[in-house]
């Protein structure tokens, strides 16, 4: 048998790259664990590192200094998408939140909005009636 070539073309997608000058950082920092997310301004993730994805295991996850690597992880690409000036939206009551601010400065970026977004409990639903026997 011949080998018989196929007149199938396969389409290869050139990635575009942006230029996003403004952005935002979402912070989330748990008991356990810290996200950070650059994202332009409409919200879609430009990059994201955790300290779970740096390696780190345990207790470990959730120091300030898995929070600042994680930090400058992730603006490596950010930085090469040429976002400068960047807001920053903190949630949760880890350790990790003023460190990974910090970095953010010592980076090169340009803060222009420090916002904590934490959900703030206020005594849920109501409760069910009481039961009569």
């Amino acid at each position: 048998m011949a080998n018989v070539k196929s007149n199938k073309k396969t389409k290869v997608r050139k990635r575009v790259n942006q230029k996003i000058e403004k952005g935002q950082v979402h912070i989330t920092t748990s008991f356990n664990n810290t996200i950070i997310s650059f994202t332009d301004t409409a919200g879609n993730v430009i990059s994201w590192c955790s300290s779970g994805k740096l390696g780190l295991k345990g207790s470990k996850k959730s120091t300030p200094f898995a929070a600042q690597t994680s930090v400058e992880r992730a603006a490596e690409v950010a930085l090469n998408a040429g976002m400068k000036d960047v807001e920053v939206y903190v949630k949760g009551p880890g350790q990790g939140r003023e460190s990974a601010i910090r970095c953010l400065g010592n980076l090169g970026f340009n803060v222009t909005l420090i916002k904590d977004v934490s959900p703030i409990a206020h005594n849920g639903c109501r409760p069910p009636k009481r039961r009569r026997v």
